[in-house]
């Protein structure tokens, strides 16, 4: 099955992800991504993680397609004028690639080229309209594409952490009005908080697939505590890992334990490794799954 079957089978999905590199040298990420193969259900592909430069989202997405992959191809507002991200999206359909994640992505400020300047043409509202326009056969003016029209497997991101929450869940009702027909949320730490945001988003039956990103350290989760909106990481947590001496084994134990109390609450999981790649095997054989 496809992963777009998959999420309307009802399965518990499990993703996870890769980041191109700064270069053209790809046989590490073909690796990393070999870890997952028959392990999850798709690989996302970051588009320019941070802002800082890199190889391609949609090359890399292309690339795993080759190899058998099914990747989840990110693609933000931040780099491209409508023009373009129209074009790649197409590219895309061309390639194989159906499964899409539209997102805003961060500022240029916060990467390596601080003094690029940013586009935003268009926000991921407006972007996930454009490509559920190209589904129907014309572009985001109203031309009408030639031959058959793309299929795509829309995807939007959520924040269950925001506060005030209610801007959140307008944006998310205009998201999957505009198409997205699943979605992938911020790091969960806090069951609670997301508990009660799946409580407060439940007559828009989506179909939500939480963030579970793999601890490093204390000081990781005081600085995403700090500087990640809508992040809170317990100080029971931060004890736990700071206390450690083994600190990926702790890493392993603290993200399984999580994804053991969602999978009875959300679609599935995302799994944000973080340059831990290779743990994530051992957090899906620790969860049973």
């Amino acid at each position: 099955m496809t992963f777009k079957e998959k999420l309307q089978s009802g399965k518990f999905l499990l993703t996870s992800e890769v980041g191109p590199p700064k270069g053209i040298e790809v046989n590490q990420i073909l690796k990393d991504a070999e870890l997952l193969r028959n392990r999850v259900d798709a690989i996302n592909v970051t588009d320019l993680q941070n802002s800082v430069m890199r190889l391609g989202s949609l090359t890399v997405s292309g690339l795993l397609k080759q190899n058998g992959f099914e990747p989840v191809y990110q693609l933000t507002c931040r780099d491209r004028n409508r023009l373009a991200l129209q074009s790649d999206l197409l590219s895309a359909a061309v390639l194989g690639i159906e499964n899409v994640l539209i997102l805003t992505g961060d500022h240029t400020i916060s990467g390596d080229h601080p003094d690029a300047k940013p586009v935003f043409d268009l926000d991921s509202i407006q972007l996930l309209q454009a490509a559920n326009r190209l589904q129907e056969g014309f572009d985001l003016r109203g031309n009408r594409l030639t031959g058959n029209p793309p299929k795509f497997c829309l995807g939007a991101v959520v924040n269950p952490g925001a506060d005030p929450l209610e801007p959140e869940i307008i944006k998310m009702e205009k998201k999957i009005a505009a198409g997205a027909v699943f979605f992938q949320t911020q790091a969960v730490f806090d069951i609670k908080t997301f508990e009660s945001f799946l409580n407060k988003v439940r007559h828009l039956k989506a179909k939500i697939i939480a963030g579970i990103v793999l601890l490093k350290s204390a000081g990781m989760a005081e600085y995403m505590n700090k500087n990640v909106a809508g992040v809170s990481v317990p100080e029971g947590l931060i004890k736990e890992i700071g206390d450690a001496k083994d600190k990926p084994k702790k890493s392993v134990e603290i993200a399984s334990r999580i994804i053991k109390e969602l999978k009875p609450l959300s679609a599935g999981v995302h799994i944000m490794p973080i340059g831990w790649g290779k743990l994530v095997p051992e957090v899906l054989d620790a969860a049973l799954l």
